[in-house]
């Protein structure tokens, strides 16, 4: 399992072939990738930034706890998960899920929750500075269906 949290930008795709530079591939017949980039509008709105607030060493624990009850659900299983705290950009991105196992239902699956339960779960608070100047916090996630 590999947790990170980024104060910069980061490009998803490198932490994923990082990792499998590191695995051994020939016993991980699936790879189910999510990556998240921050959107220019939210309910209805222009977004022009987002700064995400979390509780350094809560956040990272709660996020090792929620990918380490996959692990134990989907035992053949190994993770990347990464998730941007700070000033963030439209485009830039804000989340990566990847997870590899032997077969893909497990891989898409844990994948898919682990992100559920990430946007859920972990203490983050976001707060968005909209077109005209003004900021809001977000109060709810976009569903997840």
């Amino acid at each position: 399992m590999a947790v990170r949290l980024f104060n910069h930008a980061f490009d998803p795709w490198t932490l994923v072939r990082d990792r499998e530079r590191r695995l051994p591939l020939e016993g991980f017949g699936a790879c189910a990738v999510f990556a998240g980039r921050m959107r220019d509008f939210n309910e209805d709105q222009d977004v022009r930034a987002l700064f995400l607030e979390h509780y350094p060493g809560m956040t990272e624990r709660e996020m090792e706890r929620i990918v380490a009850e996959a692990e134990t659900r989907w035992p053949s299983i190994t993770c990347e998960v990464a998730h941007r705290v700070g000033a963030v950009e439209p485009a830039e991105t804000l989340v990566l899920v990847a997870v590899w196992s032997a077969h893909r239902v497990a891989a898409r699956d844990a994948c898919s929750e682990i992100l559920e339960r990430l946007k859920h779960e972990a203490p983050f608070w976001k707060r968005e500075r909209l077109a005209d100047g003004s900021q809001r916090w977000v109060e709810k996630n976009t569903p997840g269906h």
